[in-house]
């Protein structure tokens, strides 16, 4: 089922916009490769940041009573620019190119996306494309999801009550498909969107791993809602672990 709550905004420019290119390569699928995974190795490392630690910023949750009975003070942390002791959080990290011609199977599982305390729960996260996208509400009270892909249909799911939820699927390639919801402005979300499963967003500890990867050359991206994108070139050989770090800089104060 889906419906419009018929309060979202409809002015493009308030909405929310996903740093860096939305290209991926696709891998083929008639006669693709299949992972030996006697051989794999793996890419694993750090976000670093570097300049200033910011200080948290807080959205107000005050001008809706069943989110703000939620939140003491009527204030929720954002989650748009995460750093703890040089480290960052949120920054979704994959193998742009490298896996042409490799085929992979798609996850059992459903991933989830909660509507959780009036905030998307992982607020950054990613998907294979054709994988069902699970999303909860576990609040009291109205949620939406309005995605604003560029490569596939978009869709505005209504969660009007607790425990509902809905499943949809992403046919393309994007990294990242922005997530809203109209009834709480401060609601925003990302899911990447790939071919293949080489993708994890970095832990509170600015830690990522990128596990099973076959031998060979990769373009491997760092995401961040709002520090934009890094990209390092990267050589596995067999059963090798390769250690990197991506460093995003402090943005002046506007």
């Amino acid at each position: 089922m889906i419906f419009a709550t018929g309060c979202g905004a409809k002015d493009e420019s308030a909405l929310p916009q996903a740093s860096g290119p939305s290209e991926v390569s696709s891998p083929a699928s008639a006669g693709a490769k299949t992972v030996d995974l006697t051989l794999a190795g793996s890419v694993r490392g750090k976000i670093i940041f570097e300049g200033t630690t910011p200080e948290p910023k807080q959205l107000s949750v005050k001008g809706n009573p069943e989110c703000a009975v939620l939140h003491p003070g009527g204030m929720i942390a954002s989650e748009e620019l995460v750093v703890k002791e040089s480290v960052l959080q949120n920054v979704f990290v994959y193998v742009k190119q490298g896996l042409e011609g490799y085929s992979f199977t798609l996850p059992v599982s459903a991933h989830v996306v909660e509507n959780k305390r009036c905030a998307y729960v992982p607020h950054v996260s990613g998907v294979m494309v054709g994988q069902e996208v699970q999303f909860l509400n576990q609040d009291p009270t109205l949620h939406n999801i309005h995605s604003y892909p560029k490569n596939s249909k978009a869709f505005n799911l209504g969660l009007p009550l607790v425990g509902m939820k809905q499943t949809k699927k992403f046919d393309s390639p994007e990294v990242m498909v922005p997530l809203k919801c109209d009834v709480h402005p401060w609601m925003l979300g990302y899911v990447g969107v790939l071919p293949h499963p080489y993708f994890q967003v970095s832990a509170a500890d600015g830690t990522f791993e990128l596990k099973n990867l076959p031998p060979g050359e990769y373009v491997v991206e760092a995401w961040h809602e709002k520090l934009g994108v890094r990209t390092q070139n990267v050589t596995i050989t067999p059963n090798e672990t390769k250690e990197i770090e991506f460093k995003f800089e402090a943005q002046p104060s506007s």
